[in-house]
């Protein structure tokens, strides 16, 4: 029996883009599928005329679809919170040009002045509920949108409200135009209540972080008062290279980064990521790397320099052992690196060729990167001691 040639390939899941027109949904949907997104939204638009039933649906898969897994904020291309608001502006326009009865006297439902006024209410809400939860974080938005969203809105219930009560409606249908106006004044409260709800919820987390903060320097006292005493006693005691000292370093750095876990970023810079190869070399290698860094950082951890200078730190701790010194320093011209060691010493001419490790890993590196590195004696003709510099950004292009 024949086989087919290759197996269809499995659909992707299904999940909303990051960078969205709105919401994702008819996207997603549409990968999902393997299939056009005009396709999906022309559906979901026709089934709406269904009972709501498109609307239902689309507001359904928008709640529990989730988002596709990455660190950068979602973005939407369609400016959806003015498209709310300008429906709602032509739903008020009807009403206010319609004046037919409040009641459909064939049916019993709602005239149509009055139930523009009800659907532009919800739209104004919806325009500025999205404002508050949506648009605010967006980085392409932000506050000042959703400001400029709830000042349009406002303005524009207070004027429905005013043209209710003072227009010839309030003579003929007086309790109906009461009610039309009162909601409009709520609809105006309402498109505050999502501002409330985010300011109480900013509350919340401040206190949740305070208390977690005191919490952290009472354990934080506690320890530093007995543990980390205790720890620093077995690495004096003990000496800096021996297997103990070096156990009881890398436990009192674990407890430090546990006790402020919280104070470090997630894309951490140079000094940071350098102080946590420190600690790492020191449980693998009989080495003490003490890391200080001074000036505001603006290497981060992914950069060149950042890998020039663990592939010096690894030289030093395999090669030299003992204690290792690294010393950043970053200036408005740029970031320099120092790594010394008190081994036996070593000059670049009398390593073999086909050793690439310093040449490549270190200096072809850093001049790759526009930057330079040095390799020399250390102070007084001890050890070793090598360079890195990276330029400024703003050097660099200069330069070139």
């Amino acid at each position: 029996m024949e086989t087919s040639g290759a197996e269809a390939a499995p659909r992707p899941p299904l999940a909303r883009p990051r960078a969205r027109v709105a919401t994702g949904v008819s996207s997603g949907l549409a990968a999902h599928l393997r299939i056009a997104p005009w396709l999906v939204r022309v559906a979901f638009v026709g089934a709406s005329f269904i009972a709501g039933a498109g609307l239902m649906l689309y507001v359904w898969l928008w709640a529990l679809t989730p988002a596709e897994p990455g660190e950068e904020r979602s973005t939407r291309r369609a400016p959806v919170a003015w498209l709310l608001l300008s429906a709602a502006a032509a739903c008020l326009i009807v009403a206010a040009s319609t004046g037919g009865p409040v009641v459909d006297t064939a049916g019993g439902a709602p005239g149509a002045w009055f139930a523009a006024v009800l659907a532009g209410v919800a739209l104004a809400v919806a325009s500025g509920a999205w404002a508050t939860f949506i648009d605010r974080p967006d980085p392409e938005r932000g506050p000042r949108t959703e400001l400029a969203i709830r000042i349009v809105a406002t303005a524009m219930l207070a004027l429905t409200a005013v043209v209710l009560v003072f227009g010839p409606l309030a003579s003929w249908y007086p309790v109906p135009v009461f009610a039309a106006a009162f909601a409009a004044a709520l609809g105006i409260a309402l498109i505050y209540a999502p501002t409330l709800v985010a300011q109480w919820r900013d509350l919340t987390e401040e206190r949740t972080r305070r208390i977690r903060e005191e919490q952290r320097s009472e354990i934080a006292a506690h320890l530093h008062d007995s543990v980390l005493q205790t720890l620093a006693l077995i690495q004096n005691r003990a000496g800096a290279t021996s297997e103990v000292a070096r156990i009881a370093r890398a436990q009192e750095r674990e407890l430090r980064d546990w006790l402020y876990a919280g104070d470090s970023t997630v894309d951490s810079d140079l000094g940071t990521d350098l102080r946590d190869f420190a600690a790492a070399l020191e449980i693998d290698h009989p080495v003490t790397v003490d890391v200080v860094a001074v000036g505001e950082s603006r290497e981060r951890a992914s950069g060149e320099l950042a890998a020039a200078a663990r592939e010096a730190m690894l030289n030093a701790a395999r090669h030299a052992g003992g204690e290792v010194s690294v010393y950043v320093e970053s200036r408005p011209d740029g970031v320099e690196v120092f790594v010394r060691d008190r081994g036996p010493g070593f000059r670049l001419a009398d390593v073999p060729g086909d050793r690439l490790g310093v040449r490549e890993s270190v200096i072809g590196r850093m001049r790759r990167a526009g930057g330079s590195a040095t390799v020399g004696p250390g102070v007084g003709g001890v050890g070793t001691e090598v360079r890195l510099r990276a330029p400024s950004p703003a050097e660099e292009g200069n330069r070139g």
